[in-house]
């Protein structure tokens, strides 16, 4: 029986010390969540298209090709297009994100928006038609 108790005892203390030691210890946050849609109906999909667009029109970036907007500092982008029509749209908000584009095929359209700090994001797209948008917040 008195074995138990200070076995009990033991395992009781040992809680408590690594619930004080988590307390203790100061916050450490290092995450992201990201949000995604990409349209299964090609009607969804051109008017999603139409919408990334007119937001790259609206911000001085061309229609077509692969446009970066950076605010902050440590940031990269890239993108990589084959075939024609394509738009590609990277914002970043922040510091310390990476975001790529890569889009092959035709009229394809590609949302990337990264806000807060160290966020890696991408998107990918093989074929024809195609439209997505991803928001990605780090913290």
């Amino acid at each position: 029986m008195t074995t138990k108790i200070i076995k009990t005892t033991l395992a009781a203390l040992v809680a408590a010390a690594i619930g004080v030691a988590a307390i203790a210890s100061p916050a450490t946050a290092g995450g992201q969540v990201s949000i995604s849609y990409a349209p299964t109906d090609p009607d969804e999909a051109q008017a999603l298209g139409l919408g990334l667009g007119l937001y790259s029109l609206f911000q001085g970036m061309n229609t077509t090709g692969a446009n970066v907007s950076q605010h902050g500092n440590g940031n990269s982008a890239g993108g990589s297009q084959t075939g024609s029509g394509n738009n590609g749209v990277i914002v970043q908000d922040g510091n310390g994100h990476n975001g790529t584009i890569h889009q092959n095929g035709n009229n394809n359209s590609c949302g990337l928006f990264q806000f807060g700090q160290n966020t890696n994001g991408s998107c990918m797209q093989n074929g024809n038609g195609q439209s997505s948008i991803t928001g990605v917040f780090g913290f």
